[in-house]
């Protein structure tokens, strides 16, 4: 198929092209290129999808590897992204970009509404006028917020963020469903949980941990290490990203708000969790990374962040139901192969 992906030199979408490509499919990624993070490891990604950093110019198409075409272009801008649904004419859609971290839109809220509203608001206009067979979007686990009735269900109240990251991401939600509602756009919203793997994010807990032990300065623990996380390996979210796309939400005629699964709707609308069905300790996480590294943590604890969360864990039934999801990568596994990437990639012996 001809498929658009946003975000593709994020870590996700940096995996989701990659899939894609081995598959056969035609494929046009975008990306804003901002400097959340550094900017390097990002042109880093592109080039393994064969794009030469030097060819990126804004609004101009790059050629990658047989299949794929990339643009830098900010989804807030509407005119450059409806040229690129005119030109390349995409089938489905698999929306990744947005501006990521809990902490962060705590002292930069500007940045979430114009990267995770207005985008996405383009995004759902130009699925609409060109007939997008269907699109899948990111959404986040951090929607359940106050909710602590563990494991979180999608069947489960949302209304109360703490967060405006999570705020945007649940806004999204709402917002597809609008869009499935009044124009029959099948959309599927994925709450990823705690995603960790190669080429993951500098701001992500693995990178910041692994980093920090290799240089002898002490981790900070959050919560004084009581904090849960259903880290869920990149491999098996792209799966199971794929396995969603090829999976169109059907309008449920027989739904009714007030006793049916508030995840699906009379609307051709469906939320799925995606993560590993398997909470870890921090502690636990840690030990996995000192084990793999063969040196000690210096460990600095803390109190509970502001927007965080003590624990989340991933009711995925749903998801195995209809589509066979299906996570089989262990911590130990998923840590050693971050671990040797990281090694690689930034030449440490």
């Amino acid at each position: 198929m001809n498929i658009l992906v946003t975000g593709t030199a994020g870590f996700i979408g940096f995996h989701t092209v990659n899939r894609l490509l081995q598959l056969g499919h035609q494929v046009t990624g975008i990306d804003s290129m901002n400097t959340y993070y550094d900017i390097t490891l990002k042109h880093s990604r592109l080039a393994v999808a064969g794009i030469n950093s030097s060819s990126v110019q804004y609004n101009t198409p790059c050629q990658g590897n047989a299949g794929y075409t990339f643009y830098q272009i900010l989804a807030e801008d509407k005119t450059a992204l409806e040229n690129i649904f005119i030109r390349h004419k995409p089938e489905i859609v698999i929306h990744l970009a947005a501006q990521a971290g809990v902490r962060y839109s705590i002292i930069n809220p500007d940045a979430y509404i114009n990267s995770n509203i207005v985008a996405f608001t383009n995004i759902l206009e130009c699925c609409r006028h060109h007939k997008i067979k269907h699109l899948v979007y990111a959404s986040s686990s951090s929607v359940y917020g106050l909710n602590d009735s563990i494991p979180f269900a999608t069947n489960q109240n949302v209304d109360h963020p703490i967060s405006l990251y999570a705020a945007s991401k649940k806004s999204n939600e709402l917002m597809a469903h609008v869009y499935s509602h009044l124009f029959a756009l099948p959309t599927t919203g994925l709450r990823f949980f705690t995603v960790y793997g190669p080429w993951g994010r500098p701001d992500m807990a693995l990178f910041i941990f692994t980093k920090a032990i290799l240089e002898g300065r002490p981790i900070q623990v959050f919560n004084n290490g009581n904090m849960q996380r259903d880290f869920t390996y990149v491999d098996d979210i792209v799966e199971g990203v794929i396995k969603v796309m090829n999976h169109i939400p059907q309008a449920n005629t027989g739904w009714q708000n007030s006793v049916s699964d508030i995840s699906s709707s009379s609307a051709p609308y469906k939320i799925y969790n995606i993560g590993n069905n398997a909470p870890v300790k921090l502690l636990d996480f840690i030990e996995a990374i000192e084990n793999e590294l063969g040196i000690k943590a210096i460990k600095e604890f803390l109190p509970l962040q502001p927007g965080d969360v003590p624990a989340t864990y991933a009711n995925v039934n749903d998801l195995v139901r209809d589509v066979g999801y299906k996570p089989n990568t262990s911590i130990k596994e998923g840590v050693q192969n971050f671990i040797n990437w990281y090694k690689q990639y930034y030449k440490i012996n």
